[in-house]
């Protein structure tokens, strides 16, 4: 805890029934980031951001959580929680976008700011922000990996689920891309792995033996390439069937070692954490956003901005870096 929120919790304690009221109307407000689950890496990793904005402002309470299990019903009940404490800000990356709108509204009308990442179909929420625009993203994913595949033979795609909006997006994107290869063949799209890289492991197993000349994997949850990854080294086809998507840079080494993974893609959690929680004060304070603003965290220097399907704003940066086996080690996360 900062000095200025030790000194003002102290206040509110020592002051008598004269100050309190003035102190509480000045105490500092409280933001809560609610990630897909808890104990991931990927949300570990944000939470390095949640930590950090909180520590470089003593003006705000910045904290997060999660549920145990990636379960949208689970996070709509901590978000329950979150309004019945009446914090003055979420921050929130859906697991299921369309299952929250309704928590999203109470929590609206109760006053509380909301504030979402990997969701531009909500309605009910203040500003949704996207690292990148998803279909270029997919589409991306999808010419790293016809390229390895030489552009011929069959591939699948993985999502954390088929609630996961952006993980969708990005399968989509990559399915359009390889239109423009008639020897690119999708078979059995969108696998789910629920955030779990043991039943991505056990789902890219199935599919091994459902399909033994596929060539190529487009994996979506942060975890899919590890599972993934690790059926094709046991099959002993490291190199002969490509792998790529979304991923963590440590998680994924020794996957990109072997060859059993060619390269992973993804926005820097902390970066995300840290830019939800600065926006989220912003719509606090009563900020307008306006194009091309800089958010002073890398990939949100020069902001586009765009009409959310309610009454809030879509703000997309360009955060996405590329990792492969020559330059993994430069990121220590």
């Amino acid at each position: 805890m900062s000095a200025f929120k030790k000194i003002a919790a102290c206040a509110l304690v020592v002051g008598g029934v004269g100050v309190a009221g003035p102190l509480a109307a000045q105490e500092a407000p409280t933001i809560v980031t609610v990630v897909k689950v808890t104990g991931e890496n990927w949300f570990k990793r944000m939470e390095e951001g949640v930590v950090a904005y909180d520590k470089e402002n003593a003006d705000v309470h910045a904290s997060q959580v999660g549920p145990a299990k990636a379960d949208a019903a689970q996070q709509g009940r901590l978000i329950e929680d979150l309004i019945a404490k009446k914090v003055d800000a979420i921050a929130v990356v859906p697991m299921d976008p369309s299952a929250l709108e309704g928590v999203f509204k109470r929590a609206m009308k109760r006053g509380i700011k909301v504030v979402t990442h990997e969701a531009d179909n909500l309605k009910n929420t203040q500003v949704d922000i996207e690292a990148f625009d998803n279909a270029a993203f997919g589409a991306h994913f999808n010419e790293r990996l016809s390229e390895c595949m030489g552009h011929t033979g069959k591939w699948t795609s993985f999502v954390g689920s088929l609630g996961s909006l952006t993980h969708v997006q990005w399968a989509d994107g990559g399915a359009e891309y390889a239109k423009q290869f008639p020897g690119m063949e999708l078979v059995s799209p969108k696998n789910e792995s629920f955030n779990d890289a043991n039943k991505a492991y056990d789902k890219a197993k199935e599919l091994l033996r459902r399909y033994p000349d596929i060539k190529g994997f487009q994996g979506g949850a942060a975890i899919d390439v590890i599972g993934i990854g690790r059926a094709v080294e046991e099959a002993g086809l490291n190199g002969k069937v490509c792998v790529v998507g979304l991923g963590l840079p440590q998680d994924t080494g020794r996957y990109l070692e072997s060859g059993a993974v060619q390269s992973i893609s993804f926005w820097d959690p902390k970066d995300a954490g840290f830019v939800m929680n600065k926006v989220a004060k912003m719509v606090i304070d009563g900020v307008e956003f306006t194009e091309g603003m800089d958010l002073g965290v890398p990939g949100y220097n020069k902001i586009h901005i765009k009409k959310g399907p309610g009454e809030g704003v879509i703000l997309v940066g360009q955060a996405w870096v590329d990792v492969d086996k020559s330059n993994y080690k430069d990121y220590p996360f």
